[in-house]
């Protein structure tokens, strides 16, 4: 599907046979592979990241008493130009769920570092003042050779009526959320033996500085094969681009997606991981920072299905341009 990296994917592997500790970046494309061995990392200014349990360089650079962030999203009109490319394509039986995002202009007061500081999220990961990321979704975790993944498909404002409720049973958002966790049960299939929802459609609870946020997700679990113990990049290689951030079915989409979106994604929903040795965790780099010269862009999105509406989907693609500083 992808013309993809092999030499850096074979050296994970190499790595995590010798029982090394190495941090990763993936891009969404799949093009681009930075790997840090755990030893390398003190001397590389270029790589800040928080995982639950890991925290490399995370000192706090500078304080922030207040703060100004502004977005400037695209208009309805322009986003509904891709929009609607995706929805074609999804009546043409190309796809039955795609992923569109976009990239917004913003204005911050905030320095990448400060928002890497600042930011409250289960992964953080900045990275050569190019961009941060503060991240609530887990891709894969292995631990004994089980592994898991979380996908988070469906979101809503918290601060609405019966929120939770009604995000739990919109006909699209359960159609999308249902959608994803069968695509990623399919795709741990082929690394893994005994795959299994345990957990379905649970509900985080998202603060931002503007509105807060409930997020829909789901666990999956299963056993590895024996041919992919201790191959992590392999594994990877089968499993990306992660489902939840491009659709299915996977080549359809992607192409599908791309003409819609007209803009290289690069890292943004590409993944970061950790291997400490023996077990390994990932998350989807999402919500998500860019630096472009002097300009800050944020990019965000969702899935689209054929019960998708333009005012709606427009709306949550702004919903998602926040910070996590409170």
């Amino acid at each position: 599907m992808l013309n993809v990296e092999h030499s850096q994917f074979e050296t994970m592997n190499q790595l995590a046979e010798a029982k090394k500790a190495f941090f990763f970046l993936i891009s969404f494309d799949m093009q681009v592979v930075h790997i840090f061995e755990e030893e390398s990392l003190q001397d590389n200014p270029s790589i800040r990241f928080q995982f639950p349990g890991k925290a490399f360089r995370n000192e706090k650079i500078t304080s922030i008493q207040n703060y100004s962030f502004k977005a400037f999203p695209e208009s309805q009109e322009h986003f509904a130009k891709g929009f609607q490319h995706i929805l074609q394509g999804l009546k043409r039986g190309n796809s039955y769920l795609a992923n569109y995002t976009r990239k917004t202009k913003i204005e911050t007061s905030l320095s990448l570092n400060q928002i890497f500081d600042h930011t409250h999220a289960k992964y953080k990961v900045w990275y050569n003042d190019e961009f941060v990321c503060f991240s609530p979704e887990t891709f894969i975790e292995i631990k004994n050779h089980h592994i898991t993944t979380h996908p988070m498909k469906g979101t809503i404002d918290a601060d609405l009526p019966n929120a939770a409720e009604t995000l739990r049973n919109d006909v699209k958002e359960k159609a999308e959320h249902y959608t994803v966790v069968d695509l990623l049960r399919n795709d741990l299939s082929m690394v893994a033996n005994n795959v299994k929802v345990e957990e379905f459609q649970r509900l985080d609870y998202i603060k931002t500085h503007n509105k807060n946020l409930y997020g829909m997700s789901s666990e999956i679990s299963g056993v590895l094969k024996s041919e992919y113990q201790n191959k992590i990049g392999s594994i990877l290689q089968r499993l990306l681009p992660a489902g939840s951030i491009l659709g299915a079915p996977k080549p359809k989409t992607l192409e599908m997606t791309l003409q819609a979106e007209g803009y290289d994604r690069k890292f943004y929903t590409g993944i970061a991981g950790w291997f400490d040795g023996e077990n390994l965790d990932t998350c989807v780099m999402i919500r998500f920072i860019e630096k472009d010269g002097e300009n800050f862009y944020f990019k965000s999105g969702g899935g689209i299905t054929h019960l998708s509406k333009l005012e709606d989907e427009y709306q949550e693609m702004i919903n998602k341009i926040y910070v996590p500083i409170y």
